[in-house]
């Protein structure tokens, strides 16, 4: 039997935002990935490596000084990139949709979550369908439902909420227009472990319950393993690596991924010691010459910074990487097996080509 065509195809996708004074940041550097119907799948990444802005351009919800000036963005066979106005609206119904990082920004404060609910369903009605009072509150009962909330919350305002509450309420927002595509941009940012495990239980929950693809943007690799089929490691607006979720703790890796992996520690062991990644991060404002971790890679060669690495097979996925990937070798981090806790942080044209 053939396999499934999928569910959201990228190819070549780049952002650059272009403040009025400034320089220009090419946060996202011809990323390219597929997405099959229901998978789960985790985008992981040190602060600024361009893992939210490349979520936003998934969903269509860049805005100045962001902007996309290549590549295809292709959901259910229609090219989304090319759309704007009406003909992007209708595709968000049964399409695409964004949760943000803190439900208290991405929350209008002078208006209650029933409110919220009403002017999503209203302004994505189809044409002849209308939505009474009590047909929303009917829905939105139905929504908090499913993040474990009581209907209630309908009449309460954001600030009369917990951080979770709130967190549970934009995934109800999110959920309003029965997405098949749901972006989750570091859901449990902000929140404590507790509500941390709570949220990220409903998040599971309500994706093999409804059977929507998932992405989960996340500095917690802990969070991300346990949660998600796949994991996508992003570098310097780069997607780095991608593998199963399953393969992440036994090499071969991307130089990347296993410093990554380094920085976590087992905390069953009776002495922890911490890694870290020296040096910093590329300067996404000028060009890409190569591998962008070539300048903190122990493991670097010449070639490594003048020409870009491709994404080829390794071990049971793909890495973008001369030495590793190259060869199809690398030694397994040791420990990693153990080393990665659940709930830790690590946050650590010539247009169209710039980002080559």
């Amino acid at each position: 039997m053939a396999a499934a065509p999928p569910l959201l195809e990228a190819k070549d996708v780049n952002v650059v935002y272009e403040p009025a004074r400034g320089v220009r940041i090419w946060s996202v550097r011809d990323v390219s990935l597929s997405l099959a119907p229901g998978e789960f799948v985790g985008l992981v990444g040190e602060s600024g490596c361009g893992k939210s802005t490349l979520g936003f351009a998934l969903t269509r919800m860049l805005r100045a000084p962001a902007r996309m000036p290549s590549g295809e963005i292709v959901f259910d066979g229609q090219d989304i990139a090319s759309l704007d106005g009406e003909p992007l609206r209708r595709q968000r119904r049964g399409g695409f949709a964004l949760v943000l990082q803190s439900g208290m920004n991405a929350l209008n404060p002078v208006r209650t979550v029933g409110r919220h609910i009403g002017d999503i369903l209203k302004a994505h009605a189809t044409d002849g369908e209308k939505w009474s009072r009590s047909a929303i509150r009917e829905r939105g009962a139905e929504l908090l439902g499913k993040v474990r909330l009581e209907p209630d919350v309908l009449d309460r305002y954001p600030h009369e909420l917990s951080g979770g509450m709130r967190q549970r309420v934009s995934i109800a927002l999110a959920l309003a227009l029965e997405p098949r595509l749901v972006v989750f941009d570091e859901p449990t940012t902000a929140l404590d472990v507790i509500v941390q495990q709570a949220v990220m239980k409903t998040i599971k929950d309500l994706q093999r319950e409804e059977g929507f693809t998932a992405i989960l943007i996340s500095h917690d690799l802990g969070v991300v393993l346990e949660a998600t089929d796949r994991v996508m490691v992003m570098y310097g607006g780069e997607i780095v690596e991608d593998q199963p979720s399953s393969a992440l703790l036994t090499g071969p890796h991307h130089p990347y991924t296993e410093a990554l992996l380094g920085c976590y520690a087992d905390p069953r062991a009776d002495e922890i010691e911490l890694g870290g990644i020296p040096g910093t991060p590329p300067d996404l404002s000028l060009p890409a010459g190569g591998c962008p971790f070539t300048a903190r890679c122990p493991e670097a060669i010449e070639i490594c910074g003048t020409v870009d690495p491709e994404l080829t097979p390794l071990g049971r996925g793909v890495a973008a990487c001369h030495v590793r990937a190259g060869t199809g070798t690398a030694a397994s981090v040791p420990g990693t097996a153990a080393a990665v806790p659940h709930q830790a942080t690590a946050d650590t044209t010539e247009e169209n080509r710039h980002a080559r």
